[in-house]
């Protein structure tokens, strides 16, 4: 027995098809009418109206006339020609222009000290300085009292001059991936300093107990040098709200270091440590603690089962290889790279940590290798 073919009127359907399609447009064109007939949709227009005058910024007298909604368009292009969104970004770059007369930005590696120029220039607020040769920092620092931000990044400064101290509305101080070795004792008289910046100079071992004055500080990254433990004026900055201290010669932390009792993020990672205080879990604002889990024989169980919504994450870092230089200076410069790039690494996962707010409490294990 044969398949057996069923064989459709195409066109007897697609009429059919016509038909329907015909009367439903017919059926949505006397629904539109009697919407636009009907005051709700009056209502909705006027609305609509009044928030279309309100950001070309019209007057409202000049759509409201005894109470009653003016929906002219004449209205719209007779005082909405001059759009509202080219002044405000005039105002902005305005705005821009005038703050940027009071910041001084430098770069590049043709510069090997600063411009003589620039003591004339008292009233600056900033100091950006990246990516130079310059050694010294100019005694006529002490000048610049209305400064605000020291940024002096990836340069090849040597030391910080005493007159820092005479810098008492300094807030932000970045001194990163220099050539320090020490920090002087007058820094502690920056007073509302609030960001402290000395990451990356690979040399530092300690810092003087005069910083203990600086009680505004929330930030300190110390990050790549070489500290045996925790400074005590590190301990005495009573708003302390980040700290790291990664990468450097730590064997153990404080028995009273829950006295950083406002502190919330502590880094540890690239350390000596062998264990971890309990004291740790008497620190109420604590919510990111980062170690390397690789030396660790000691984690109180407290920890890792916090139930505060610390999160507890163990790196397990792989061993790195190097390239073997016989010059003493390429090694440094090629740890120091090194350093820079693992510091971007753990800034965006960090970040995306803190974006995990489903798990409150947990382990992670991340391997970290990098060949240079």
């Amino acid at each position: 027995m044969g398949h057996q073919v069923i064989i459709f009127d195409f066109s007897v359907i697609r009429g059919l098809w016509e038909t329907r399609v015909k009367k439903n447009k017919e059926r949505q064109r006397k629904e539109k009418e009697r919407l636009e007939k009907s005051s709700l949709e009056r209502i909705k227009q006027e609305w609509n109206f009044m928030l279309e005058c309100r950001k070309k910024g019209i007057p409202q007298s000049k759509y409201l006339k005894n109470g009653f909604v003016d929906t002219d368009e004449k209205i719209l292009d007779k005082y909405g020609k001059t759009p509202q969104l080219p002044k405000r970004r005039a105002l902005a770059d305005e705005i821009e222009k005038e703050r940027s007369k009071f910041i001084f930005q430098l770069s590049g590696e043709q510069w090997m000290e600063f411009p003589d120029s620039l003591k004339e220039q008292t009233h600056l607020k900033e100091w950006h300085v990246n990516n130079t040769l310059i050694q010294t920092i100019p005694a006529y620092i002490a000048l610049f009292r209305d400064l605000r931000v020291l940024e002096l990044s990836k340069n090849q400064i040597t030391n910080l001059p005493v007159e820092i101290g005479c810098l008492k509305n300094l807030k932000v101080l970045n001194v990163s991936f220099n050539n320090l070795k020490s920090v002087p004792p007058e820094l502690g008289d920056c007073e509302n300093l609030e960001k402290l910046d000395l990451s990356g100079n690979m040399e530092i071992t300690e810092l003087p107990f005069e910083l203990s004055n600086l009680k505004q500080v929330t930030v300190v990254d110390v990050s790549a040098n070489k500290f045996p433990s925790i400074p005590i004026c590190v301990l005495r900055m009573s708003n302390l709200q980040w700290l790291d201290i990664s990468s450097n010669n730590l064997k153990d932390l404080p028995q009273d270091i829950d006295r950083l009792d406002q502190l919330q993020t502590l880094l540890l990672q690239k350390n000596k440590l062998t264990y971890l205080p309990r004291a740790l879990v008497n620190m109420p604002k604590l919510s990111l603690l980062v170690v390397s889990g690789d030396d660790l024989v000691e984690i109180p169980t407290a920890v890792c089962e916090s139930t505060t919504g610390l999160k507890f994450v163990s790196l397990k870092g792989s061993p790195v290889e190097t390239i073997v230089c016989e010059n003493t200076q390429e090694i440094i410069e090629s740890e120091r790279e090194r350093e820079q790039f693992e510091k971007e690494f753990m800034k965006a996962y960090i970040e995306d940590l803190k974006g995990r707010d489903s798990a409150p409490s947990y382990t992670t294990k991340v391997l970290l290798s990098l060949q240079l």
